[in-house]
């Protein structure tokens, strides 16, 4: 399945149901390395190649997996492996959040230097210094990191960029450290949310200010918990993005609305049509058809600011938009290698630094394309529900890290789209 084709110009109308939060299960199955013999029960885990590659890296370290269904049992022994396989941890960047629980755990961890999208430099070393903060030792020597500490201990830690995932792993690091651990500047994204309340299910108390502060009280012990996965904001938002640039009418189900502001917003000023349906059991999106977006500028911030996931959508939903629109990218280096595909379909982008000139165009017509990483490719597909007559978008890799099932969502809102291998 290395190529998707498209025909395009179908406008798209039904329902789809956003799947579990990618970037929210990851790190809560990294947290069950905090368990001693116990268990962490899952709800709402996406079928994704990530949280596969998740699945063999625990194994891996000792724990049982089992999955039915959309739920996950992760069985954690009394002992784990505290080295990880250099074969796993290299096909994601995600594999890092395993380097603050196994290190509160064991006591001493290797990790090799993580993998994963190339879309600029993510380093880890804001979670490196925030660990040294907290006592343990650590070097990269050959490719890994080594570290070692008998007990971290509770600090006030400052990030200098309010990173996800540094936010993550020293939130897993402080449960079993001495006192108190406060992080200063840390994200505020959705997911962070999750993981704390996975954390206080395990008997963790933790305290989130709502305003970049996060505490957590180290404990001797944790016990079994269980916890749902949030709904994905980005899928959301792609399915928005996608009813919206095929003029489609197409409703979002399970999205929680506060999640996605910042898009909503955006779409608004672009003169968008859609609403927000609230209910009991599942908030909804509901997009209605417009002809032409109006341009505009905006820029990717940490939450609850634009997200950069969302933002090779966004350019592609631009890229017909009655005039010229910027879009500065703010949060990853090298953000814009699609742009260059998307002009191979006729778009208009001039890349000016960390800046994308959109000059809306009448329309783009299809061509064959490559993603560059998993938000490019799913931008790709975008455009070639939009485009008149067939697109190929090859290196699905990328996108099948982050979209469970996506043709066969595409095809229940009525997209002419189909997977591909090997030559035609």
């Amino acid at each position: 399945m290395d190529k998707m084709r498209i025909s395009g110009g179908i406008p798209l109308k039904g329902k789809v149901r956003t799947q579990g939060a990618k970037n929210a299960a990851l790190p809560v199955m990294a947290s069950c390395l905090l368990l001693k013999g116990r268990k962490m029960t899952l709800d709402n885990v996406p079928h994704l190649q990530d949280v596969e590659t998740m699945m063999e890296l625990l194994r891996s370290l000792g724990v049982a997996v089992t999955r039915s269904g959309s739920g996950i049992v992760l069985d954690v022994p009394e002992t784990v492996s505290w080295e990880a396989s250099d074969a796993l941890v290299r096909k994601m960047r995600a594999s890092s959040l395993v380097l603050g629980p196994l290190l509160a755990r064991c006591g001493q961890v290797v990790l090799p230097l993580p993998g994963g999208c190339s879309i600029g430099s993510r380093p880890i070393d804001l979670h490196l210094k925030g660990l040294t903060q907290m006592g343990a030792k650590i070097e990269i020597r050959n490719g890994r990191v080594y570290a070692q500490v008998e007990r971290l201990r509770g600090r006030r830690i400052y990030l200098d960029f309010p990173s996800v995932g540094a936010t993550e792993n020293l939130m897993m690091a402080a449960v079993f450290a001495a006192g108190e651990t406060i992080i200063e500047n840390a994200a505020r994204e959705p997911e962070i949310e999750n993981l704390a309340a996975v954390l206080k299910s395990m008997g963790v108390q933790v305290d989130m200010e709502g305003t970049g502060c996060v505490r957590v009280k180290g404990v001797e012990d944790v016990h079994n918990c269980a916890e749902r996965v949030i709904p994905d904001r980005i899928e959301a938002g792609t399915y928005i993005l996608a009813g919206i640039m095929t003029s489609g009418e197409i409703t979002v189900e399970d999205v929680i609305p506060e999640h996605i502001d910042a898009l909503l917003a955006k779409l608004e000023e672009a003169g968008a049509s859609f609403s927000v349906n609230r209910s009991a059991s599942r908030n909804a999106v509901v997009v209605h058809p417009v002809k032409k977006l109006k341009p505009i500028s905006l820029k990717t911030m940490p939450y609850p600011g634009f997200p950069t996931d969302l933002q090779p959508q966004m350019t592609a939903a631009l890229t017909t938009s009655s005039g010229v629109s910027l879009v500065e990218e703010s949060v990853f280096q090298a953000r814009f290698l699609y742009a260059a595909e998307l002009g191979r379909m006729g778009a208009n982008i001039d890349i000016k630094g960390d800046t994308a000139v959109i000059k809306g165009v009448d329309s783009l017509d299809g061509a064959s394309v490559k993603a560059t990483d998993l938000r490019a490719g799913v931008a790709l597909i975008l455009a070639g529900l939009a485009a008149k007559g067939e697109t190929r978008v090859e290196n699905m890799e990328h996108v099948l890290r982050g979209y469970e099932s996506i043709d066969t969502k595409l095809r229940a809102l009525g997209a002419d789209v189909a997977f591909e291998t090997g030559e035609r």
